[in-house]
């Protein structure tokens, strides 16, 4: 049967979707210069789809639950559907086009069709435009995500002449009976993993099980300090609609910053993003005294010869955020030890366990794993740092300016970050409920005030003497 079955981690995203929690990731890129001609750049786009197949499948689901969905080519798959075109009222600001953005979040995606669509957006001030792409979770993580990124977009203004697209000719869809066979049988294989395991079990008996019992202490350290992530106002019951801002930084900065005090970018921008959270707190009047939110940071277990393959190759780990520390470099401090002792904890590699096990539990309990889970608070919000390309990228010959990460909302999670750097840049991105969240604006305001601080103690060397660092550049919406 020509089809591609997803897997357990992949299937979940599918699970974990409800009215109010859609779980597709999307990204909003300004370019440099006018639109292309609309029909140009679906042509441009179509020459490059099979370089995604991916983007011509759609699910097929098994009858009666009995087995994960497939990928399967779509015959019908129309360009004219999935890429389409907008503009933006006059004087097109950089608010309408985070409120337009907000709006194309807030839609799910129609699962009887490719889970994916692009938007060209006309009329952006300062003679550009944009593009707002979205995609469900099942179909792509960050990471994989940025790989196509590159792969659709050049890497120079005017590349040179590629060859015609080999000619699609869509593989045959598989009934339900096929579909149902192929789950039954693989079910019965299952099985024979297991053997196959105990086999290497026997083999290296001593690298297995300091493999299961480091993976059992980390699960555990998950489950249960991640029972204990804090009630705060960040978590209510969220809607449908979405809302959406941004920051600008500069990755100099953040590399500065951690060369003088230490740990990674990674640690300053978890750094920042908790300071912007409690200065947001306090403003709004509470008390954030002692107060620690947990983030659920993604961590890419992509290879190198993964790359450029689609699907989800991430883990996690429930990073605490010291909300309560107003002073920067104390709050990097705690920071960068929490996080050198989450990952000697092997928190990650228990994670990764887990989900690779949900490739072999039976559908109906992975489904309902998968709801209890998103019941349990066991985190306050997603923080997701994905490296992009540090070189410049064009479309048609305009320049890509800027990108900005816009990552699903959990239940009962009314904001989340998303941190993607480009061509010497790092970008905020981030989603708010429209309800549960009207001071979005302010809080991209106070990761905005997080950023300049912080640079600022990490003054730049110029000469035989330092000075300041330039402030963060920034858009937050009024």
């Amino acid at each position: 049967m020509s089809s591609d079955r997803l897997t357990g981690l992949d299937t979940s995203f599918l699970h974990l979707e409800r009215d109010g929690a859609h779980m597709h990731v999307a990204g909003t890129m300004i370019f440099d210069g006018p639109a292309p001609d609309f029909e140009e750049f679906k042509e441009h786009l179509g020459s490059r789809l099979h370089l995604v197949p991916r983007f011509r499948q759609k699910l097929r689901f098994i009858p009666f639950g009995q087995g994960r969905p497939v990928w399967v080519d779509d015959p019908h798959l129309n360009l004219d559907y999935h890429v389409r075109h907008t503009a933006l009222p006059s004087p097109g600001t950089e608010e309408q086009l985070r409120t337009f953005a907000g709006r194309v979040f807030s839609q799910g995606l129609d699962r009887s069709k490719p889970l994916w669509e692009m938007w060209v957006v006309d009329g952006l001030e300062g003679d550009r435009f944009a593009i707002v792409s979205k995609s469900h979770h099942c179909l792509v993580d960050g990471v994989s995500g940025v790989d196509i990124t590159t792969v659709l977009f050049d890497a120079e203004p005017e590349p040179a002449p590629s060859e015609d697209p080999p000619e699609w000719i869509p593989r045959p869809e598989p009934s339900s009976l096929q579909l149902l066979g192929s789950a039954v049988t693989e079910r019965v294989t299952v099985p024979a993993e297991v053997v196959r395991g105990a086999r290497a079990l026997v083999r290296r008996p001593l690298k297995a099980l300091g493999a299961v019992r480091d993976a059992i202490g980390a699960t555990g350290a998950i489950a249960g300090k991640g029972l204990s992530a804090p009630e705060s106002p960040l978590n209510v019951e969220i809607g449908p609609h979405r809302r959406f801002a941004w920051v600008r930084a500069d990755l100099g900065d953040l590399r500065r910053i951690k060369d003088v005090y230490g740990g990674t970018v990674n640690d300053v921008v978890l750094t920042v993003v908790s300071g912007a959270l409690g200065r947001h707190l306090r403003s709004l009047g509470h008390d954030t005294d002692e107060l620690v939110l947990k983030a659920m940071v993604p961590v890419s277990i992509r290879t190198a010869d993964q790359h450029g393959a689609l699907g989800n190759q991430v883990t996690a780990m429930m990073a605490p955020l010291p909300v309560w520390c107003e002073d920067p470099i104390e709050r990097l401090g705690i920071v960068r030890r929490s996080m050198g002792n989450l990952k000697q904890s092997k928190q990650a590699v228990g994670a990764n366990l887990l989900a690779e096990m949900t490739d072999f539990a039976p559908p109906t309990i992975a489904s309902q794993a998968a709801r209890l889970q998103s019941r349990q608070r066991f985190f306050n919000l997603v923080v997701t740092n994905v490296p992009g390309p540090q070189f410049p990228l064009y479309v048609l010959g305009r320049r890509l300016e800027d990108m900005f990460p816009m990552v699903p909302l959990a239940k009962n999670q009314a904001v989340c970050v998303g941190i993607m750097s480009y061509d010497g840049g790092i970008n905020f991105g981030l989603i708010g409920d429209y309800e549960a969240m009207p001071s979005l604006g302010g809080l991209a305001a106070d990761l905005d005030l997080e950023l300049e601080e912080l640079a600022a103690l990490a003054p730049k060397v110029a000469g035989n003497g330092s000075t300041p660092s330039e402030p963060a550049r920034s858009t937050t919406p009024s």
